[in-house]
């Protein structure tokens, strides 16, 4: 398995710079591949890195949003890029894990910070 973590991608670069670190601390806590995509303005593309990790021989892919909030991107624009994925790569799994604005550990943070 390999976990594409999605940022939605800014003109500034020092910001998808941060999203590539962030990839890569993650990377270092889990037991899995991580690597980073974005849904506009930088590169790679969530489709391109999809593309690619299937490519590298990957059979689960597992597109991990890193957005708050359900809007539009999270609702429409990543489960059509996932659904696309999916019909490009029919031996493959790739699907769309839940966003973490949810989870109740996220308030717990906050609080923390305040403190």
């Amino acid at each position: 398995m390999v976990v594409v973590l999605v940022a939605h991608g800014s003109r500034n670069p020092s910001a998808n710079d941060a999203h590539r670190e962030l990839v890569r601390a993650v990377g270092e806590r889990v037991d899995e591949s991580v690597v980073a995509a974005f849904l506009e303005l930088a590169e790679p593309s969530i489709p391109q890195t999809i593309d690619a990790v299937v490519a590298d021989g990957h059979l689960v892919v597992h597109v991990l949003p890193y957005f708050l909030h359900p809007g539009r991107h999270l609702t429409e624009d990543l489960p059509r890029i996932v659904a696309d994925a999916g019909a490009r790569h029919p031996d493959r799994r790739v699907h769309l894990a839940a966003s973490f604005g949810a989870d109740p550990a996220l308030a717990d943070l906050l609080a923390a910070q305040v403190s």
